[in-house]
């Protein structure tokens, strides 16, 4: 009897590649959504085996169906209710004794159970050989080795879940794998304790059985890099140096890519304006799609590209390597003294992509008085698109006028900017744990996933499809209106100055206290939907005339900015408020959603806000003060 359809749950620890595998099966036929009533986000894909659809559920990444997250609660929940026809479990084959006590733990909820053993490349390259027919005798369950990445595997992965799906192969879990504590309540914690315990004792006699290491093993070369890069003497500066070069890189590297794109857009311009003339377009039409929508989105390209397609790559190479985890290691300790959650430090590297995916990513934050810190202080990092706004000025102001010297104090001054967000965000979690959410930190437990060969031209690909470009796109979709509101404020007039003038001296007061300028402050202000088109808006700005300039390099860039009164004092204090304001659009929307609480969003917004006026203040009035003591 054919199956018009079948629904597979996808288990599996953290860092056991799941999520590569879910990709694998379902390709391009897959959406993320909400489970109901709750905010952890699942993806959904479909595949098609043996004329049959097969929907298949991500579930969230759990090292235990028996703690109280919300992540947790849902895995266990799904599985347990019997609404997949089959679960399948990914696990590490370089850790499979940690990765058995999930799948022991899946298996006492139900029988319908395929296991997939991943990495088995790395296994074999770390000299790791698991058994995998005497597993699948222990479990009494499938058990299907594959490599995710290169697709092996996948096409026997498929033909055992329809086997288990359908009944075609019976499970016979054994009676070591549903000890008959997992019944007994949650809350029970003798209970709990004797179930751990008894799981964990099952894990490590199977995988005594069925795994055979090297007599030497491949992970105490991992524990010699760790006794470094994790030392309490070594493992800061390390980081510091590591992100260092990243930005020296993206700095050299930027400015050159950005003077080729800028001269392709101008060139193209004047043939677009030819076009619109054979047209017939009137002026007001030529004005707004050329000198407004279509300069606004060029410049972003130019400006914000080149930096990007530098910076994610080599961001992404720290991600594979699997140093990032590292960070947090190293960062974890700062955080409890903070009263802080230590997982905060992984959502926190997460704000350095998007502020908006760290604050999703506070859900592994079980705590809600913890993750609530971790919300409201996520924004202190520099996310994607205020990145590059941080490598232009600090190019244009530091490269441009230090000479050879310019590219090191460029890159010292943005991994400065790096390390005041990481100290502010300690500082205000102190604060909030001191104030309005008192209590004591939590513990945890954080994996240190093995090191990893890098694939390049997958870091290549993905970072530059789903950064370099989600950044990008995102920034031309919002700069794209944002380029006719420009124009429009910078056409239409009161009296003899334009809307944009007008708002702009309306914030100069505020602006000069802070070290900046109104022009700076009403960029800032504009680019709200998305931080990169802030620079955009500030070029437009400076002209004071109907139109952005054709920049041609970040030289020219530099003199409009020298012109419009910037000193290096500007520089600075324009860094500390790229660093330290509101969020974006999508951030606050995603705060929004996440604390369902206006107050807890509005504090996300001033928070930061208020703190970079403060800072911004503090360090231009006491330039001004020694530069007044000096003389």
């Amino acid at each position: 009897m054919p199956f018009e359809r079948l629904t597979i749950a996808l288990a599996g620890n953290p860092n056991t590649g799941k999520s590569t595998v879910f990709n694998s099966l379902t390709g391009l036929k897959q959406h993320t959504g909400n489970w109901p009533g709750k905010t952890v986000v699942f993806a959904q894909g479909t595949y098609r085996w043996r004329e049959t659809t097969h929907y298949l559920i991500d579930l969230p990444g759990t090292y235990s169906l028996y703690t109280n997250s919300s992540d947790e609660e849902i895995a266990r929940q799904y599985i347990s209710s019997g609404q997949a026809d089959v679960t399948v479990i990914v696990a590490d084959a370089t850790s499979l004794e940690r990765n058995l006590n999930l799948t022991l733990q899946v298996l006492g909820l139900t029988g319908k159970v395929v296991v997939c053993v991943n990495l088995m490349d790395e296994a074999r390259r770390k000299g790791i050989q698991v058994d995998l027919p005497k597993l699948s005798a222990e479990l009494g369950v499938p058990v299907v080795g594959t490599n995710a990445r290169n697709g092996d595997g996948l096409e026997a992965l498929r033909e055992a879940i329809w086997e288990v799906a359908t009944g075609t192969v019976k499970t016979s879990p054994r009676e070591v794998t549903r000890p008959a504590t997992l019944s007994l309540s949650l809350d029970d914690e003798a209970a709990s304790d004797c179930r751990v315990e008894g799981l964990v004792t099952a894990a490590q006699h199977i995988a005594a059985k069925v795994v055979t290491w090297p007599k030497e093993r491949a992970d105490r070369q991992d524990r010699k890099i760790d006794s470094i890069l994790l030392s309490r003497f070594y493992g800061l500066p390390i980081m510091l140096l590591l992100l260092g070069a990243i930005f020296w890189l993206t700095i050299v590297g930027a400015n050159y890519p950005g003077e080729v794109l800028a001269g392709f857009f101008a060139s193209l311009e004047g043939r677009l304006n030819a076009a619109l003339v054979v047209l017939g377009a009137p002026l007001w039409l030529q004005g707004i799609l050329i000198t407004g929508v279509y300069r606004t989105m060029t410049t972003v390209v130019a400006v914000m590209l080149p930096p990007m397609a530098i910076f994610f790559p080599l961001f992404t190479l720290l991600e594979d390597l699997g140093y990032l985890p590292r960070i947090a290691f190293n960062l974890d300790h700062f955080f409890r003294r903070a009263g802080a959650h230590g997982k905060q430090a992984l959502t926190m590297c997460m704000g350095f992509g998007c502020n908006a995916a760290g604050v999703i990513a506070c859900r592994i934050i079980d705590s809600p008085r913890e993750k609530l810190i971790a919300i409201l202080t996520n924004n202190f990092v520099p996310c994607n698109g205020r990145f590059p706004i941080l490598i232009v000025v600090a190019s244009i102001f530091m490269v441009g006028t230090n000479g050879g010297f310019g590219s090191f104090l460029a890159t010292l001054s943005v991994l400065g900017m790096v390390v005041v967000g990481v100290l502010l965000t300690l500082f205000i979690s102190k604060m909030l744990s001191l104030t309005l959410l008192k209590g004591l930190p939590s513990s945890f437990m954080l994996e240190l996933p093995p090191y990893r060969q890098p694939e390049l031209g997958r870091i290549l690909v993905r970072s530059f499809i789903d950064r370099t470009l989600f950044v990008l796109s995102r920034a031309v979709i919002v700069a794209a209106p944002a380029g006719v509101v420009l124009w429009l404020m910078g056409n239409i007039t009161l009296g003899d100055s334009s809307l944009l003038t007008l708002s702009a001296s309306f914030l100069d007061p505020l602006g000069r206290l802070m070290g900046l300028d109104g022009f700076i402050l009403l960029a800032f202000l504009l680019g709200l939907p998305a931080n990169e088109i802030v620079i955009p808006i500030l070029i437009m700005g400076y002209l004071r005339t109907t139109a952005m300039l054709e920049l041609d390099s970040l030289e020219s860039l530099r003199q409009l900015f020298i012109a419009n009164g910037w000193t290096t004092i500007t520089a600075v204090c324009t860094m500390l408020f790229a660093l330290c304001h509101w969020p974006c659009g999508t951030t606050l929307l995603t705060a929004k959603k996440e604390t369902q609480s206006f107050k807890w969003t509005a504090l996300a917004f001033f928070i930061p806000t208020m703190t970079g006026v403060a800072l911004c203040t503090l360090v231009a009035q006491g330039a001004r003060l020694i530069g007044f003591l000096w003389r």
